[in-house]
């Protein structure tokens, strides 16, 4: 039963992830392949508020206070690395967010206060099933509601075509600043979700293979899709443990057959499951046509 309830979390937590890197890289179109350093910023930034600075209250306090410095920590460096790498576009931007989780992961491990290359341990646990959905679902509305609203339309006009939307006298730099902030802040919120839960942290954790997760996760189900987001962090958590259920032989080609199924998916369908829609605007659409 702890297998499944851990399961479970962890995909609560996927979802809340891969739908911050949906503000950046779904909605507001910016190529960004270091999501894991803003992760592992919230994961650490709130560790050690519980671990040296946890005030004598309520551990449900605590955690309020724990996810909002993972948030304030992983915004701010959001704005921090937003600043000089969203003048870039497409690969360079890549490239340079790369480069900045690399520099912030390996801060983490040359810090011994953190437990550097050790890892940071005696994390209290006060994550719970609720909390990780409570706050997914928080995400989930959140997401929807922004995609509707005027700053959505304004930073998916950036992504359909920057030279339009600065024409109608959108902000480019501004709105990409703010999604990148807000996407990263959200990161972590995840991050301390997974600090509170696993109550140890590793700098490898949140290498770039990580970043390339997620980034799978929200292409797979559809970039500028918050279904999309969901389904994909669903698929790809429980995929590798179905794997592994299944039995030892298939579990050793889990990644071999990981890749084959995405190879499939992007010659089949290149737009994800849901492309830039969601399950009931699609379903709108459809009765309207009739």
């Amino acid at each position: 039963m702890d297998y499944y309830l851990q399961i479970l979390t962890n995909v609560g937590i996927f979802i809340t992830l891969t739908l911050s890197l949906n503000l950046i890289n779904g909605y507001c179109g910016q190529f960004s392949l270091g999501h894991a350093g803003f992760w592992g910023v919230g994961a650490y930034a709130s560790a050690i508020y519980g671990v040296y600075f946890a005030l004598p209250i309520d551990p449900t306090l605590n955690m309020i206070i724990a996810v909002l410095v993972g948030f304030s920590a992983a915004a701010l460096c959001g704005l921090l690395i937003g600043i000089p790498c969203l003048r870039l576009k497409g690969d360079y931007l890549a490239i340079a967010t790369i480069g900045f989780s690399e520099i912030l992961r390996i801060i983490i491990m040359n810090t011994e206060s953190i437990g550097g290359p050790r890892g940071f341990t005696n994390i209290p646990k006060w994550t719970n099933a609720w909390w990780v959905w409570g706050l997914a679902l928080i995400t989930t509305i959140f997401m929807l509601n922004l995609k509707r609203s005027a700053f959505g339309r304004a930073i998916i006009s950036i992504r359909e075509d920057e030279i339009a939307a600065e024409t109608m006298g959108i902000n480019l730099f501004r709105y990409k600043l703010f999604a990148f902030i807000i996407g990263a802040g959200i990161a972590g919120i995840a991050g301390a979700l997974v600090a509170y839960d696993q109550q140890f942290l590793h700098p490898n954790n949140f290498s770039f293979m990580w970043s390339v997760s997620i980034l799978v996760m929200v292409i797979l189900g559809g970039q500028g899709s918050v279904t999309g987001s969901i389904v994909g962090a669903v698929i790809l958590t429980i995929l590798p443990e179905i794997l592994k259920l299944i039995g030892s032989d298939i579990s050793t080609w889990r990644v071999s057959i990981y890749a084959a199924l995405m190879i499939i998916l992007m010659l089949t369908r290149p737009q994800g499951i849901f492309g830039p829609h969601e399950l009931f605007e699609k379903k709108r659409l459809q009765k309207g046509s009739v």
